[in-house]
């Protein structure tokens, strides 16, 4: 019999995001990770311009690269309601990632829709069979994020 899924409650998923940023700024490419490294999704650091501030805004997001594009998943922690940052970029599309080898990305981000949502959401199920029962558990749609190089 499958477990139930597993997620820790909102304080401790909130201090472990201030931990992991916190991690990231003592320089570029620290504390995140390629896919296949330390879990089968990689970690990037995106950063954003708050949509009310203009000021930066930098989060740990988990990833899939595909091909030269890479996706992620708005999921507010198994939260309810969409996370900042996917607000921010729903408002200023244009962002910047850094990898785990320290490099720094421009990108323009868009929301997975039709068939390419399906195909991108699979690649996340079949690596995390339980994020469809975390889903599940949510009202807010967990939208899948495309962070497309500007070149």
């Amino acid at each position: 019999m499958p477990r139930t899924p597993f997620v820790p409650p909102r304080p401790i998923v909130t201090a472990a995001w201030k931990v992991h940023r916190a991690i990231a700024r003592r320089g570029p490419g620290r504390g995140l990770w390629e896919p296949g490294q330390r879990n089968a999704w990689g970690a990037l650091s995106l950063t954003t311009l708050g949509r009310r501030s203009g000021r930066e805004r930098t989060v740990i997001l988990g990833y899939l690269p595909d091909g030269v594009r890479w996706h992620t998943l708005a999921m507010n922690g198994w939260g309810e309601g969409h996370p900042d940052w996917w607000l921010n970029v729903r408002a200023r599309p244009e962002a910047t990632i850094t990898l785990s080898d320290g490099s720094t990305h421009a990108v323009l981000t868009h929301r997975a829709e039709g068939d390419e949502h399906r195909r991108l959401w699979g690649a996340w199920v079949a690596l995390e069979p339980a994020i469809v029962e975390l889903a599940a558990r949510r009202s807010t749609p967990t939208e899948v994020a495309v962070l497309t190089p500007v070149r």
